[in-house]
């Protein structure tokens, strides 16, 4: 493969902090005065405002017209946004999210209501919840979709609590205090089930990449509440004893939990609730083509479940009889409450429009390609001096994502993950997943191709790993020194965690930096 690397610098602007622009008497907008008949109603303002609310002074904020406004930001987001090129970012299935759906989502029928309006003015909106309900069902074979959850981690606590609500209805909660994990499973699992006020047991990983059926057996008792895990897993390793697993589990009145994250690759493939799981969990906001939700939203966490465990959702549940749709409040073993009201309705709509414009067939297509391209891309990368692949003598392929290791690279060279990650960003090339921690494999990175991306950018990608390891082998000061092309350096890690030295408010920073 010879592929030729593009020339790539982002743009740098010398722009201060919007605290530190403006000039005085500078405006945006300039308000009329409010009319005499107006005012002779209402009265004066100073009256409306109780002394001991008013301000002493003016508030410190910059003073500057609209347009210095627009383009201070524009400059930031040309900074911050410009190398939104080529990104594999491995467990979380970065997809090309379609302009018409987010104008769609944008339009004043989603945003100008209200979910307290009376039912009747929300059909609209209540029809595409439910259908996103109802594709997901044929994707997973559970009876009901709810959308509260505000991402993949409430959706495991979701399936916690609703898992507590279930053995308590049985009277068995005060027995069943135990959730069973895997070390490769999603961290979310493991921490949700601890808030939920679960022991946690996680199991170990051995040599085909994934627990054996003896641990599994060793873990479970008369204790056991659910098992919790992804399959494949963060690796891409799929567990080819999943059925078994899931028997084991039931046999001892345990209830199992199937985190979908990594679902890129098994679209159309397999039905959770085929392979025998009670519950399940989708990203709306990775797998169906709404944008993912890198700061923490907005997100939604799909959680679905068998039908005898629908009675414990939170509600409300979106219902339809046949000619109207509904908000179902009448739920007395309902779990109660993960998040207000009923979801992020806009990412569903985002997610709606594209599993109806993908379809069945689409979606076996774009799961297709994503494993085939995930398969060329290891071929591409383990060529690569000082690449190694986790459990590199299981013979399984790995579905949408693999997890390699670049610690070979590091004995021989020094330069570690986070240098090369650095250095690969000077080319164009978004930052690299490595992994969730712990890192059960030394220096480790984690690309994912989707289905998005030709062969042209996943060609482009290796190479670009290629010349930076070759830059390691020859010159690493220049690996570990990096980024060099991008609008600032490389940040000092240590003043982040030293309160004497960061700032969340402008007041602090000037108390902390100025001495003011």
């Amino acid at each position: 493969m010879n592929t030729a690397l593009r020339e790539y610098h982002a743009p740098v602007w010398n722009e201060p902090v919007i605290l530190e622009m403006g000039y005085p008497g500078r405006r945006g907008i300039v308000f009329a005065e409010v009319e005499k008949d107006v005012q002779a109603v209402s009265g004066s303002i100073d009256g409306l405002i109780p002394a001991n609310m008013r301000r002493a002074k003016k508030p410190a904020l910059p003073e500057m017209s609209e347009p210095e406004v627009l383009y201070h930001y524009l400059r930031l987001s040309q900074q911050t946004l410009g190398m939104m090129n080529i990104s594999l970012f491995g467990t979380c299935t970065m997809k090309y999210n379609a302009q018409i759906n987010e104008a769609m989502a944008w339009r004043p029928e989603m945003t100008e209501v209200h979910p307290y309006q009376d039912e009747d003015t929300l059909q609209g909106s209540l029809e595409i919840v439910h259908g996103m309900d109802t594709i997901l069902r044929e994707l997973s074979g559970m009876d009901q979709f709810i959308f509260q959850a505000g991402g993949g981690a409430d959706a495991a606590y979701t399936s916690c609590a609703v898992t507590r609500a279930y053995h308590a209805s049985r009277g068995e909660l005060a027995q069943r205090n135990e959730i069973i994990t895997t070390i490769q499973t999603h961290p979310s699992s493991a921490a949700t089930a601890a808030a939920a006020g679960f022991k946690v047991i996680t199991l170990m990983l051995e040599e085909n990449g994934y627990p054996s059926l003896e641990s599994l057996k060793a873990a479970v008792s008369e204790r056991t509440a659910a098992l919790m895990l992804n399959n494949p897993d963060d690796m891409g390793v799929y567990n080819p004893e999943i059925r078994e697993w899931v028997r084991i589990v039931h046999e001892a009145g345990g209830l199992c939990f199937y985190d979908h994250a990594n679902f890129n690759g098994a679209m159309t493939k397999i039905r959770a609730r085929e392979l025998g799981f009670d519950a399940c969990m989708f990203m709306l906001h990775k797998t169906f083509g709404a944008p993912k939700s890198g700061v923490g939203g907005p997100a939604v966490g799909a959680y679905g479940c068998s039908a005898e465990l629908a009675p414990f959702l939170p509600a409300p549940v979106v219902a339809f009889d046949g000619e109207r749709y509904s908000l179902d409040y009448d739920r007395p073993l309902s779990s109660g409450k993960i998040r207000e009201f009923w979801g992020n309705v806009p990412v569903i709509l985002k997610a709606y429009a594209w599993s109806r414009a993908m379809g069945a067939e689409g979606m076996a297509e774009a799961s297709d390609i994503s494993v085939l391209a995930n398969n060329y891309m290891e071929r591409g990368l383990l060529a690569i001096r000082g690449v190694t692949r986790s459990h590199p003598d299981a013979t399984t392929p790995r579905l949408e994502m693999t997890r390699y290791s670049l610690q070979q690279l590091k004995e021989d060279t020094g330069v570690d993950v986070h240098d090369v990650q650095n250095r690969m960003s000077d080319f164009g090339i978004d930052p690299m997943w490595s992994s969730h921690h712990p890192w059960l494999i030394p220096e480790p990175f984690t690309p994912e191709a989707g289905e998005m991306y030709g062969k042209e950018a996943l060609d482009t990608w290796i190479a670009v790993l290629a010349h930076v390891v070759e830059e390691a082998y020859n010159n690493p000061e220049i690996v570990k020194t990096a980024p060099h092309n991008q609008a600032i350096h490389r940040l000092k890690g240590a003043s982040i965690d030293d309160p004497q030295h960061w700032a969340m408010t402008w007041r602090a920073y000037q108390r902390k930096k100025q001495g003011t």
